[in-house]
């Protein structure tokens, strides 16, 4: 416990309205009778933004950390002029998290699951002896891996055996940092489950996913970026999602720029977009379901491995509790959308033509759906619209940096996940 600490905010339940101190990092309300968000409520309800040297952390005031660490980048926004131009939008803004120099962002994994790892990491003691445990698709994996390589924090990553191939760093990491491959035909549910029986043992601390405040605050810097640059709240935010998480992050980063009144009253709509086939959060929203709609687990195996952006296939996403995505979509008069791997590769191909960068196969979709709306006429042209570009640069980063695949240190297929089976594979590597 590390109670010798003075926090710039509280935690409140959103079901019961209690108000938690942080001091121990808590993912949930023990109180809560209905799975339920923790929110975070800052002392500071005016919106002031630091020097763009600062990186991540020019938004520390609305972010749940405790220190700032080496080697942050801030997403960045700017007004687009050719893809704007293509689709007929006056007032279309991009806010970029990856890797782009020139335009002054540094995400040297190119995702923006780079702001969500300089939070958590930040949110945790310096004192903790503790290991962080994070399970991922492939982008938070490696946004964690680099962010704790590079500030010496014990992590154990895990992600499916399958998604390997996009877990890679700029130069070795540290020894610090433990991946685990969930072996064979898992995907990212199966990789939670693992990561969650690992957590579960002594000395290991779950990072938490979309419950973790400083998760989603640190991803909702994406929004604090875009009303920084327009001075306005837009009209319009799209994003691909999996779980939701950064949309969810969104919603409430723009609740909160409400509530400074600097910004207005307007409500942001939520614009989320799938990966066809295996889309269940659109499904679900088509259907205004407030649970999430029931569905096959082989043919969601069989629909997740035939979609490009293997990113966002998350089979339990936080959709349904209290302050989840549900809610986000309809507090905020939103939209859910699904598109195909044909449609989102053309729309990546328009990006790079159009603004001069590429986007990653995840952010395509967005971009695709940003597409789809316009030509069917529910954006008006002099309406502000984020489109927040979730990933790029990837290219441009294998081209200057010395980029390397990065090995798991053990695989453990679904016959040796059992707690007893974990608990010896994890003695044997610490």
């Amino acid at each position: 416990m590390n109670t010798a600490v003075d926090l710039h905010y509280k935690l409140r339940c959103l079901e019961t309205g209690e108000i938690l101190s942080d001091v121990d990092a808590p993912l949930s309300n023990p109180n809560a009778t209905q799975p339920a968000f923790l929110r975070t409520e800052y002392d500071t309800k005016q919106f002031a933004a630091g020097p763009l040297e600062d990186g991540i952390y020019r938004f520390e005031r609305w972010m749940p950390v405790r220190r700032r660490l080496e080697g942050s980048s801030a997403p960045i926004t700017y007004q687009s002029e050719g893809l704007a131009r293509h689709l007929g939008l006056n007032r279309l803004f991009i806010t970029f998290s990856g890797y782009w120099p020139e335009r002054g962002c540094r995400m040297l994994t190119g995702t923006f699951k780079e702001c969500e790892a300089y939070s958590v990491c930040a949110r945790t003691p310096s004192d903790s002896d503790s290991v962080l445990v994070v399970a991922s698709a492939g982008n938070t994996a490696r946004a964690f891996a680099r962010v704790c390589s590079d500030n010496e924090i014990p992590l154990v990553v895990v992600i499916p055996e399958g998604n390997l191939p996009s877990l890679w760093s700029i130069g070795p990491l540290s020894d610090c940092v433990r991946v685990i491959a969930a072996g064979r035909d898992s995907d990212y549910s199966d990789a939670i489950a693992l990561a969650g029986t690992i957590a579960s043992l002594p000395g290991f601390n779950p990072e938490g996913g979309a419950k973790n405040v400083a998760r989603r605050d640190g991803m909702g810097t994406t929004v604090l970026s875009a009303a920084d640059a327009i001075g306005e709240i837009p009209h319009h935010y799209f994003q691909a999602v999996g779980s939701g998480t950064g949309a969810i992050a969104a919603w409430e980063a723009s609740l909160r720029l409400v509530e400074s009144g600097q910004f207005g009253s307007r409500k942001m709509k939520i614009r989320v977009s799938q990966n066809a086939p295996f889309s269940p959060i659109h499904k679900s929203w088509q259907q205004r379901s407030r649970a999430l709609l029931p569905f096959d687990e082989q043919e969601a195996r069989r629909q997740i491995a035939a979609i490009n952006a293997k990113v966002l296939a998350n089979r339990k996403p936080p959709y349904s509790l209290i302050g989840g995505l549900y809610e986000a979509l309809v507090d905020s008069d939103g939209t859910t959308g699904s598109i195909d791997n044909e449609t989102a590769s053309s729309a990546g191909e328009l990006f790079l033509k159009t603004e001069g960068i590429d986007a990653s196969p995840a952010a395509a979709v967005a971009v695709a759906d940003l597409i789809q709306a316009t030509k069917n006429g529910t954006i008006e042209r002099d309406e502000i619209v984020m489109l927040n570009l979730t990933g790029g640069g990837v290219d441009l980063v294998a081209e200057n940096e010395d980029v390397r695949l990065i090995p798991p240190t053990r695989i453990i297929n679904s016959e040796e996940s059992d707690a007893e089976s974990v608990d010896r594979i994890m003695k044997e590597l610490f």
